[in-house]
């Protein structure tokens, strides 16, 4: 059991100051009483006063006041689960993290515009599914397939390029990764977004596109990078060099990555420092046939504050029901 209110539950600190005043005014009584003469000839003069009632009406609405605070702090009972069903597509986005995306021929480097670009991506997304993978030298992913689009910005802020410690641009392994990613309710409307310079790729891509086709899956590239290239920064004014000392000048290998995109039926384009390119791509996705997913989830969790003030509502009535006098027969004033 949660409150959705607890700030509330402060009040129940002024339960055992209700005792504490109480005593205080019997205290008071009580010596005001021995004015008159002899406490316990007053006491007899008084024969139907009686000081339990009064302890025990007290209590009765102390009990009504715990209850009627829990009830304003809405507790609620645990979360149900129950099967949602969306309409969308599966997207895995493929995100190159070795050294060359560091380049600076983007604002402020090629691996920040990218993934500036993808939560920007995130944003507009509403019931499609979406995955990351981070390669280099190997791939592996980084968030699973899934709607959880706060953790897809959360895990895509965390990426560097020291997600993967081997350097190198295995492109068509992380294509690979990819389509072994997808959920296995999916079998259309699947798309991979590679983004990438392209540069040093170390297996073959363009086979691995082709495999992700003839499965139903589209492939998408993104050539991030300038065609006449720039050096490298590693921090603190140093360039990456090469064994021979000379700087490392990074391109962009735009051919790879078309044929990579003409192999996996999908789109090329070559992303700009304002428009990265996401745009016509996710148009693109949007033209596919939505696929029904069925997923567990958590629904709102059930309000039992009205329990909670139904039984203060009945202790108050008691409460007033009792009267201060002394009883032979009957509990409850009549």
């Amino acid at each position: 059991m949660i409150f959705a209110e607890p700030k509330y539950l402060m009040l129940l600190l002024l339960i055992p100051v209700f005792f504490v005043i109480q005593a205080l005014v019997l205290k008071f009584r009580a010596k005001r009483l021995r004015r008159f003469g002899d406490q316990a000839l007053v006491e007899k003069l008084m024969p139907s006063y009686s000081k339990a009632k009064v302890w025990l009406r007290l209590s009765l609405f102390a009990i009504a006041f715990l209850f009627f605070i829990l009830g304003i702090s809405r507790p609620q009972m645990g979360a149900i689960l129950k099967e949602h069903k969306t309409r969308g597509a599966e997207v895995m986005v493929v995100l190159d993290v070795s050294n060359s995306m560091l380049a600076q021929d983007y604002s402020p480097n090629r691996l920040e515009r990218a993934k500036l670009a993808i939560s920007r991506m995130v944003d507009k997304l509403r019931d499609d599914r979406i995955g990351l993978i981070v390669f280099a030298g190997n791939s592996f992913v980084q968030l699973p397939i899934t709607t959880d689009y706060v953790s897809a910005k959360m895990f895509l802020s965390s990426i560097s390029t020291e997600s993967v410690p081997i350097q190198g641009t295995a492109m068509g392994e992380a294509i690979s990764t990819a389509l072994r990613s997808f959920s296995a309710q999916s079998d259309k409307s699947r798309a991979i977004i590679v983004i990438t310079d392209g540069e040093n790729h170390e297996d073959d891509p363009v086979a691995a596109a082709r495999q992700a086709a003839e499965l139903g899956v589209r492939v998408f590239t993104i050539g991030v990078g300038s065609p006449q290239g720039t050096m490298i920064p590693m921090g603190d004014g140093e360039y990456l060099e090469d064994r021979d000392g000379n700087p490392v000048v990074t391109r962009l290998d735009d051919k790879v990555l078309q044929e990579v995109a003409e192999a996996g039926k999908g789109l090329y384009v070559h992303a700009g420092n304002r428009e990265f390119g996401l745009d016509p791509i996710i148009e693109e996705i949007s033209r596919m046939d939505d696929e029904e997913y069925n997923s567990i989830v958590f629904e709102e969790y059930d309000e039992l504050y009205m329990y909670f003030l139904a039984v203060a509502f009945f202790f108050l009535v008691l409460e007033m029901l009792i009267g201060d006098r002394r009883s032979k027969r009957h509990l409850f004033v009549r």
